[in-house]
């Protein structure tokens, strides 16, 4: 890998697995010796964190204009990338991230049909133009996803903090979910998408499989339990 780290993003549709997931894939490079940050948007600095409970607060559900939504976004990303992402990638280390600029087309532009040329200039403005190594997207039907995701607020008072978009229509969810796979057509060489509909192992096993064969200077052995 030389002096540079590797930048990995987790992407996809609300209650598809994919934080979960990060977790897994962290410890099992870590297993294998990796020196690995994990981190998550929108948030992961204390002023990104503080603009996370603005965006995700759901009595801001009827008052929050898309695009006041989607500036919101892009300062916590910034802020997240120069602080977090770029220090942790410059110094060798593998970050994993969960959401980043795809989560921006696949909500903002996808699920709120906001001007993507617009979109993808701010992304590039917020992220100085990083871009991750590898993303993957958890594929789950939106009615899985949100079902999975009621059932985790049930038993979690934070994630009942996270629920303003989970309250979006089913309509929404689904152009988010079309979106991500529009995405991963558009570019095979970065995407790669994982049946999140699977068992919890079978996917970690999936994720492990696509990690070794996408990026072998890791030196990951999928053969390895997961």
């Amino acid at each position: 890998m030389g002096n540079r780290g590797l930048f990995i993003t987790v992407e996809g549709g609300e209650g598809s697995g994919k934080s979960t997931q990060l977790l897994r894939l962290a410890d099992r490079l870590r297993r294998s010796g990796v020196e690995v940050v994990t981190t998550k948007e929108p948030g992961g600095t204390p002023l990104a964190n503080r603009i996370r409970a603005i965006v995700l607060d759901p009595e801001e559900s009827s008052s929050m204009d898309p695009t006041t939504e989607l500036l919101l976004y892009a300062a916590s990303r910034r802020q997240h990338v120069t602080e977090v992402l770029e220090p942790s990638i410059a110094s060798g280390a593998v970050v994993l991230c969960d959401r980043f600029t795809d989560s921006t087309l696949a909500y903002q532009g996808f699920g709120r049909m906001l001007n993507f040329d617009r979109l993808e200039l701010l992304n590039k403005l917020a992220t100085g133009g990083l871009s991750p190594d590898l993303t993957i997207i958890y594929d789950v039907a939106e009615e899985v996803g949100l079902a999975r995701a009621s059932a985790r607020n049930e038993t979690s008072s934070a994630a009942r903090r996270e629920s303003r978009i989970e309250g979006e229509e089913l309509r929404f969810h689904r152009r988010v979910r079309e979106g991500y796979l529009t995405l991963a057509v558009s570019d095979p060489k970065r995407y790669a998408v994982i049946d999140g509909s699977l068992s919890p192992d079978d996917v970690t096993a999936a994720t492990v499989r696509e990690v070794s064969a996408r990026l072998p200077s890791l030196r990951l052995d999928p053969a390895v339990n997961v």
